[in-house]
């Protein structure tokens, strides 16, 4: 079995209803048995959240992408509660610096919000960083309890080895990994996702991602890792278990 561990197949935008059904169905095919769906905005993450209540094995996240400070500078979250459905994650929430005109102090107020919205529910965290590790790491480190995963890592070895030996979060593996020279975490705290539709595998690149294609960047992990690729399935299922509490 694998999972995809970041989805974002519910978004209108980028996949019709009967796309994205057909997109499952490719999924489930080939063994990829849970996907998870995520939020990027208090609206896109209810979409989410109806999107996964109608079809099985598939989970949803609530947050608010630190970009969306472009747009709103300012977020009250006093008034979030979760039903009965609860998320399986707080994400994709963090700081990405890398386009010009970024606002730091609104990203980071927000990322320290999202994160008291984690701790508060007892949820784990689907972490977006981009050129923003010098401050991400002060920011979690205030949080002592979080856990979860830096999704899409696009960083140094440098800090590779920081996030391994200075917190206990995972890593995620994607489509970006197999046409880049990016350091490889360990098995044991990498998560497979396909950041779906975008950063295909090769030899799907510059196509649409999709759930299914995780399979290809399995097969790759385990190519690099000189690994079974069922090795790599047990292995990486067992962790986004474990992370996003999955039933």
């Amino acid at each position: 079995m694998l999972i995809d561990s970041h989805s974002h197949l519910h978004d209108p935008q980028f996949f019709s209803t009967k796309e994205a059904e057909a997109c499952i169905k490719r999924a489930q095919k080939i063994g990829v048995e849970k996907i998870v769906c995520i939020g990027t905005d208090p609206d896109d993450s209810l979409v989410a959240r109806d999107f996964a209540a109608k079809h099985d094995g598939v989970y949803w996240t609530y947050g608010v992408h630190p970009e969306e400070t472009s747009k709103q500078s300012v977020y009250d979250f006093s008034g979030v509660k979760f039903d009965k459905q609860l998320p399986v994650a707080i994400g994709e929430v963090g700081l990405d610096y890398h386009y010009k005109g970024y606002n730091r102090e609104a990203q980071i107020k927000l990322f320290e919000q999202m994160l008291q919205l984690a701790v508060d529910n007892n949820l784990p965290v689907s972490f977006h960083v981009r050129e923003a590790f010098n401050d991400f790491f002060p920011v979690v480190a205030n949080f002592p309890k979080i856990r979860g995963v830096v999704h899409s890592f696009t960083d140094s070895k440098k800090v590779l080895k920081k996030i391994l030996n200075e917190t206990e979060f995972y890593v995620g593996v994607n489509g970006l990994a197999t046409y880049s020279t990016l350091p490889t975490p360990p098995l044991e705290r990498t998560l497979l996702e396909t950041d779906a539709p975008f950063l295909a595998p090769i030899p799907h690149r510059g196509g649409t991602n999709e759930p299914a294609y995780i399979a290809d960047i399995a097969k790759w992990l385990a190519e690099k890792l000189d690994l079974s690729i069922e090795e790599v399935a047990k292995t990486t299922t067992n962790n986004v278990t474990t992370v996003f509490c999955l039933d």
